[in-house]
């Protein structure tokens, strides 16, 4: 791996606490496709700000947004994000989850921290993993909000545990990087819904999983985050003491 562990997790803290990070979060607004008023003071209700920020528009290809007395801007593609415009003092993000629209507020000027707490580094949970692909496969995984997601199964990482073989199946991408979706039995010291891990160097028929960089997912650190829970097959019946720790409340 070109990024060594330090540098791994430093860049986490910093995507964190950055201004599109997980800690700045203050609302999410489910929404329909249409027009709206956005505001202290309005149909779309911001817990601050001023009383009307602007007007959001929501098509079924995209959204704009328009201050008061200005032209429409429209929402622009990020990379491994949802489209997002910043309407000072916000940053406004259209988050859609099978194809339901909501409107995700971020407050600039809140500047949060966090402190990051890890299991000691282990070797041992450097795992050079079988890497197959399969059929296409659908599926629907739950959401920790009670909902659900289609997603498309294509591979599956296997390796042998305590004589076992345990195999996981990533049920998203990120970056060109299968995500995997998983519980052990650290649950409560770790961040009790899941945590995620993404494979790296998919070489030869092979994959490095290193539990040393699974993480808390996002909603370990807002409530106006939506995210998956492990399919039943990545819920592991043994300990992974290694990555992230619950974060501290």
């Amino acid at each position: 791996m070109a990024q060594s562990l330090a540098d791994y997790r430093a860049a986490r803290h910093a995507a964190l606490t950055a201004p599109d990070g997980w800690l700045n979060l203050v609302a999410r607004i489910d929404l329909s496709p249409g027009r709206y008023a956005v505001g202290a003071g309005q149909e779309v209700q911001l817990p601050s700000g001023p009383d009307l920020l602007g007007t959001l528009e929501i098509t079924a290809t995209g959204g704009t947004f328009a201050r008061p007395g200005e032209a429409p801007q429209s929402f622009l593609p990020v990379p491994d994000a949802f489209p997002q415009l910043r309407a000072d003092p916000f940053l406004l993000e259209i988050h859609t989850v099978d194809g339901t629209p909501a409107l995700r507020v971020r407050d600039l000027t809140l500047h949060p921290s966090v402190t990051l707490r890890h299991y000691p580094d282990a070797p041992d949970w450097i795992i050079r993993a079988t890497w197959e692909s399969f059929e296409p496969q659908a599926s629907e995984v739950a959401m920790k909000d009670g909902s659900t997601a289609a997603v498309m199964l294509t591979h599956r990482a296997s390796f042998i545990h305590q004589g076992k073989t345990v195999t996981l199946t990533p049920t998203h991408w990120k970056s060109g990087k299968p995500m995997f979706v998983f519980r052990d039995t650290t649950a409560g010291e770790t961040y009790p819904a899941c945590r995620f891990l993404f494979g790296e160097d998919p070489v030869g028929g092979e994959i490095t999983l290193d539990f040393n960089r699974a993480i808390s997912p996002p909603c370990a650190f807002t409530d106006f985050a939506v995210c998956p829970l492990p399919p039943p097959g990545n819920i592991l019946p043994f300990r992974i003491e290694a990555g992230e720790l619950s974060p501290t409340p």
